[in-house]
């Protein structure tokens, strides 16, 4: 089973950016596909950014312009760059692996995913 830990996250002001790693180890076969996620305080997890095993991407609308997801596979590390933050964004981010289903459709699907991070807080303020 894939083991993840995030880092990178911090407080920052509105326009500035973070870069966030998660880097994976044990069975690493399983980061066929690789996710960040977000829980606001009373919201539920949602998918911010997808990358699927042969580095096809994808970005919640929310994100599309701000971010990118990128992963290094010999440092078993994946990583979201994110601009122009803003303060909706403030959330903690989770890195998730080992998803059941590779359809782009249940990509960004938290249920989807078998193991996951601690995660890491990301405060955005006006």
């Amino acid at each position: 089973q894939v083991q993840l830990v995030e880092s990178g996250g911090g407080s920052v002001q509105s326009g500035g950016s973070l870069r966030l790693s998660c880097a994976a180890s044990g069975y690493t076969y399983s980061t066929n596909c690789m996710g960040w996620f977000r829980e606001a305080p009373g919201k539920e997890r949602e998918g911010v950014a997808i990358i699927h095993s042969d580095d096809t991407t994808r970005y919640a609308d929310f994100v599309k312009g701000r971010a990118t997801i990128s992963r290094d596979n010999a440092k078993n590390t994946v990583y979201l760059q994110m601009n122009s933050l803003k303060p909706e964004d403030t959330a903690m981010y989770y890195c998730a692996a080992d998803c059941r289903w590779l359809a782009w459709s249940l990509l960004f699907t938290p249920q989807n995913y078998r193991a996951w991070g601690q995660g890491t807080q990301v405060t955005v303020s006006s």
